[in-house]
């Protein structure tokens, strides 16, 4: 008997949909990006930033680069569709809400939060070109 539950599990893992490459679909991941500037408006190289999902407490953690970009990929799937995520950056915070359209699969889901002078700023509509310049499209 113990050796067909073993075989029945075998034959389930193998049946099962590929968990891993779920996770590199587009209707699993919400990028944030965005720059970080200093108090004089200059671009900041090496800042933390982290992105908080407000639901679970669950953090995400990213560096801006020689340019003061960052890019952060959370983890979220369609079900998060208006969940709260806090964006900390150098004592600044905010919240955005996890926006888009869980029926499209096709277009990266996103936003762009900027950070300088002591604001956050969030900008929606230009997630997708600065996710092409990052991504050299």
């Amino acid at each position: 008997m113990g050796t067909y539950a073993i075989l029945f599990a075998l034959l389930l893992m193998l049946s099962a949909p590929d968990a891993a490459v779920a996770e590199h679909e587009v209707y699993y991941r919400y990028t944030i990006l965005g720059y970080v500037k200093d108090a004089a408006g200059r671009l900041t190289p090496g800042v933390a930033v982290e992105l908080v999902r407000e639901k679970t407490g669950f953090s995400y953690l990213g560096e801006t680069d020689d340019t003061g970009l960052y890019v952060i990929v959370a983890r979220l799937g369609d079900e998060s569709v208006g969940e709260s995520l806090r964006v900390r950056v150098a004592g600044q915070s905010v919240i955005v809400t996890a926006r888009f359209d869980p029926a499209d699969h096709t277009h990266e889901r996103g936003t762009r939060v900027d950070f300088g002078g002591g604001k956050a700023i969030e900008t929606p509509p230009a997630f997708a070109a600065t996710l092409r310049r990052f991504l050299g499209q």
